[in-house]
């Protein structure tokens, strides 16, 4: 990878992880290179749950009483 995680925007961290996850899945790797690979999407799925936790934080913020509203029922259109 040729930045860091934490100099990725969240998209680029989970474009990059579904990368890595794709390898994983598709490719007969020798161990070493899988064991690598498994690290880096380990901490690129750590990195992308604290920006969505980041995320909830500042929405938070602006809701009344400091609640996010449910997901329930929502669905894009």
């Amino acid at each position: 990878m040729a930045t860091t995680a934490e100099e990725m925007t969240y998209d680029a961290a989970l474009a990059q992880l579904e990368a890595v996850l794709a390898t994983l899945e598709g490719d007969d790797l020798p161990l070493e290179q899988a064991l690598t690979l498994y690290e880096e999407g380990a901490s690129l799925a750590a990195f992308c749950a604290r920006k969505l936790e980041e995320a909830e934080l500042r929405v938070q913020r602006w809701q009344p009483g400091d609640q996010t509203a449910p997901f329930e029922g929502w669905q894009e259109s």
